[in-house]
């Protein structure tokens, strides 16, 4: 088996959001659902270990629902500072 079987990733996307009472989240048992407002075509962004990595899109394919990525994120490179950032964007 190849090297990267044992690499761990987990990959989440997010969707919408809620905003709850603390008392009613207390209430909630398992496999309680939390409505969210959000449809076919709405942004999402994609975490990889909890890290935001892309952001895409929600899209239908008759029973299936997936992730259309839009954008790739940039990771920051380390010891940058943001003086640095500046002069590079102008």
């Amino acid at each position: 088996m190849p090297q990267i079987d044992k690499v761990n990733l987990e990959l989440s996307v997010v969707l919408g959001a809620a905003q709850i009472p603390i008392h009613q989240l207390l209430r909630m048992g398992r496999g309680a659902v939390i409505e969210l407002s959000s449809m076919e075509g709405d942004a999402v962004t994609l975490l990889a270990n909890d890290h935001p990595i892309a952001h895409g899109s929600v899209f239908v394919n008759g029973e299936r629902i997936g992730v259309e990525i839009t954008e790739m994120l940039l990771k920051p490179e380390k010891g940058r500072t943001e003086r640095v950032e500046d002069e590079a964007a102008a």
